[in-house]
């Protein structure tokens, strides 16, 4: 049926097939622009999260040492509370579901006002280079979740797929009004919104991070974590 509607408005005069071409051409190639940009912005994003766990795993690991330099009692809380905030952030990359997230985030955020507060007093009581260098090293840990939050924010803007999807539509129309002998090959003419429709899953499942195929898998976390379970073990 759809051969029927579109053989009503083909043509068979030269000049506008020429035409007609030249307009598929360059759809065409818009498109492809548009998806390359897209799955290239998708890519950054993507390694941008990448390099953000790792920042944020060694911020905590170093924070993790230099707190050796705080008093006995001190460095023994913030010791704990960094294992126990080291398992939300590990946490927050696998978990999807927005109660459990939710709850991540506000546990993270209890956990961080414990640290700053118990790093505190002692940077008022020793005012010196050693106790600044602790305190540095937790506003490095409390930022760098905040980076990382961030970047899980950062997605491809829902203008940016509308003009994708509505140039796709258009390339489609315009393969399918340009088609000849359209229904004798119609598994032929399949296979361009299918490369398209695959395209536009892998660009949507590279840019989110919370579902899909592609994942980010926070395997520097969990490697401090194997690390801080030596030390404890080490340590009784």
């Amino acid at each position: 049926m759809g051969n029927d509607v579109l053989s009503r408005f083909r043509t068979k005069d030269s000049e506008t097939v020429f035409d007609l071409g030249i307009i598929q051409t360059a759809t065409l190639t818009l498109l492809a622009l548009i998806v390359g940009f897209t799955f290239s912005m998708a890519i950054d994003h993507h390694d941008q999260r990448e390099v953000l766990e790792e920042a944020e795993a060694n911020a905590i690991g170093t924070e993790y040492l230099r707190s050796d330099l705080l008093p006995s009692d001190p460095a023994r809380t913030v010791k704990t509370l960094l294992n126990t905030y080291l398992d939300q952030r590990i946490l927050f990359y696998f978990k999807t579901d927005q109660e459990t997230v939710a709850a991540i985030a506000k546990k993270t955020d209890e956990l961080q006002h414990a640290l700053w507060s118990e790093v505190l007093p002692t940077a008022h009581l020793q005012s010196h280079a050693i106790s600044a260098l602790v305190v540095s090293g937790m506003n490095d840990v409390l930022n760098s979740q905040g980076f990382s939050q961030a970047a899980w924010w950062r997605r491809i803007p829902i203008a940016a797929w509308i003009l994708m999807g509505a140039i796709a539509i258009c390339a489609n129309l315009l393969v399918g009004f340009g088609a000849r002998n359209f229904k004798h090959n119609i598994a032929l003419f399949m296979i361009f919104p299918f490369v398209i429709a695959v395209s536009f899953f892998l660009i949507a499942d590279i840019d989110s991070p919370t579902g899909g195929v592609i994942k980010i898998e926070p395997q520097n976390l969990i490697q401090l974590k194997n690390n801080f379970s030596k030390f404890s073990s080490a340590a009784t």
